[in-house]
């Protein structure tokens, strides 16, 4: 049976020259590229391509079969994007890429918008390739892109802060807080227990870098946990601080969940974008959205 992701690959590999540049197109691995590419030169009986130094070369059988299937695959791939387009505009399916520690606040303010998303996880550089690709709809960045096929619409901007467990005792932090006693601050801290996203510790390095101006914390995370929806919700129930976006900690705030310690007026705040390909259908349907989720801001 013909399989059209083989042709799909075929054709990036044909006009990339590469396995690997395919591979990143098609935002999958190069093994699974070589494996179709094999499945398919099995399927039609011919050899493909010649690997090179730097690449592969098309042999004359895949300079035939490129000619016969790339207008009827070029037009598959329209009536595709098409009706994804459509499915956008009537309400019925959108793609969203976001990374995974914005899904909490802005992801979830999307699901009263549309009533079928598919969300993909992902950072900014990689969800600008998934827009650029039309591999999703739209995504949310935190990075200004400046291109020709995309545009970007900007929701509003957050910030990091400090947040304490809802049972740890911070009235002597903020007091030095208060009269501006960084080095008893920095002390006070560097004694808690920490939970971060990332064993590189980012956002506090990002966070001493501003308010202490130190490139290098001396603190210790006790607790990597990926997510901040995940993160949050284990220091909710446990002690220790942590350094999260103001958008996602707002309403364990609000509940009592969770204790703000520290919105440092030296932090910058970071803004948010909508990131789009231009196009009249999906930007118009966006618009109503973009304007709900500014007010969230």
């Amino acid at each position: 049976m013909v399989n059209l992701e083989w042709y799909r690959t075929f054709k990036s590999v044909y006009k990339n020259g590469n396995f690997s540049n395919a591979a990143k197109e098609l935002f999958i691995s190069q093994p699974a590229v070589s494996q179709q590419i094999a499945m398919l030169e099995a399927h039609v009986g011919y050899k493909l391509f010649n690997r090179k130094s730097k690449g592969v070369e098309p042999t004359e059988y895949a300079k035939l079969l490129n000619n016969l299937i790339i207008e009827a695959l070029d037009r598959l791939e329209n009536v595709e994007n098409g009706f994804r387009e459509k499915a956008f505009n009537s309400n019925q399916l959108v793609s969203v890429g976001i990374s995974k520690h914005l899904f909490l606040s802005i992801g979830n303010q999307l699901l009263s918008h549309f009533e079928f998303i598919d969300f993909t996880f992902a950072e900014n550089d990689e969800l600008f390739q998934l827009v650029d690709a039309k591999k999703v709809d739209f995504a949310i960045v935190t990075k200004k892109f400046d291109t020709f096929d995309t545009i970007q619409k900007e929701l509003g901007t957050m910030k990091q802060i400090i947040v304490a467990s809802p049972d740890l005792d911070i009235t002597l932090c903020k007091k030095e807080i208060e009269v501006g006693n960084y080095s008893v601050i920095e002390q006070w801290l560097n004694q808690q227990k920490w939970y971060n996203y990332d064993a590189r510790i980012p956002h506090v390095k990002l966070f001493w870098l501003h308010v202490f101006d130190k490139k290098r914390p001396t603190l210790i995370s006790n607790y990597i946990i990926p997510s901040e929806n995940e993160l949050l919700t284990a220091l909710s129930r446990n002690t220790g601080l942590a350094i999260v976006w103001n958008i996602n900690a707002k309403a364990f705030i609000n509940e009592g969940n969770i204790q703000m310690l520290w919105d440092s007026p030296k932090m910058p705040s970071t803004s948010v974008y909508v990131l789009s390909r231009k196009n009249d259908t999906l930007n118009a349907a966006l618009d109503k959205v973009v304007n709900e989720i500014k007010s969230f801001f």
